[in-house]
């Protein structure tokens, strides 16, 4: 077996453990014929704003943090891509030939199939499968984004801050979550000092221990 084949054979693979609803045999022949393996360290922009987009990610390891800027340069974070899944921004920017409005990280070591934008879009008239999991990652999405601002619009800040705390936990599937208190300020548009003062207020109250650069979600049994 050539490495082409062996390369398809692991896609087609990845596809039908991760993305078990693009069951269309030959829709996964062609995400394996066209589609590339690409890996990311934690931390390395996969998309940044401003740059046109080349490739739709489909996420089979790890996990990204999608987020973008305001008015005022002040990055916003919106959510997280784990496995299985994809980034509707992506979708979006493919269609409508324009730059990025968002910037996604790898938040831990990553790997997606990357899709090339010049046949991804094809495929939505080709294949019923990957017309639902257009839609349905749209409607994903943007009931993430309905849940974000409805927190920035009710929810205090120590509220919002636990939240992101078991967001995060639940994309990396760890209960430690490391990150610094600067990071977790920039993504939810908060000063650090403030962030400082509520997750001692947290530990204080028995919900997380703090380390260096390190948080421990404390569950409640």
């Amino acid at each position: 077996m050539n490495s082409l084949t062996a390369q398809k054979n692991y896609i087609i693979d990845l596809i039908i453990k991760t993305f078990p609803n693009l069951a269309e045999p030959k829709l996964q022949e062609e995400i394996a014929e066209n589609g590339k393996i690409m890996y990311f360290r934690q931390g390395e922009t996969i998309m940044d704003i401003g740059n046109y987009v080349k490739f739709v990610p489909l996420v089979t390891k790890g996990s990204i943090k999608v987020s973008r800027e305001d008015s005022e340069g002040r990055e916003v974070f919106l959510y997280y891509l784990e496995a299985g899944t994809t980034c509707a921004a992506s979708f979006t920017c493919c269609m409508m030939h324009k730059k990025s409005e968002f910037r996604t990280i790898a938040e831990e070591e990553t790997e997606v199939i990357a899709i090339p934008i010049h046949i991804m879009d094809s495929w939505i008239t080709k294949y019923q499968s990957w017309k639902n999991f257009v839609l349905t990652t749209y409607q994903n999405r943007f009931d993430e984004l309905i849940m974000t601002l409805e927190s920035i619009a009710f929810k205090k800040m120590d509220e919002r801050l636990l939240d992101y705390l078991y967001d995060k936990s639940a994309t990396t599937k760890s209960d430690v979550i490391v990150t610094t208190h600067q990071e977790i300020a920039t993504d939810l548009n908060g000063s650090r000092e403030a962030i400082s003062r509520l997750l001692k207020q947290l530990e204080n109250e028995g919900k997380v221990k703090l380390g260096r650069n390190k948080i421990h979600l404390v569950r409640m049994k």
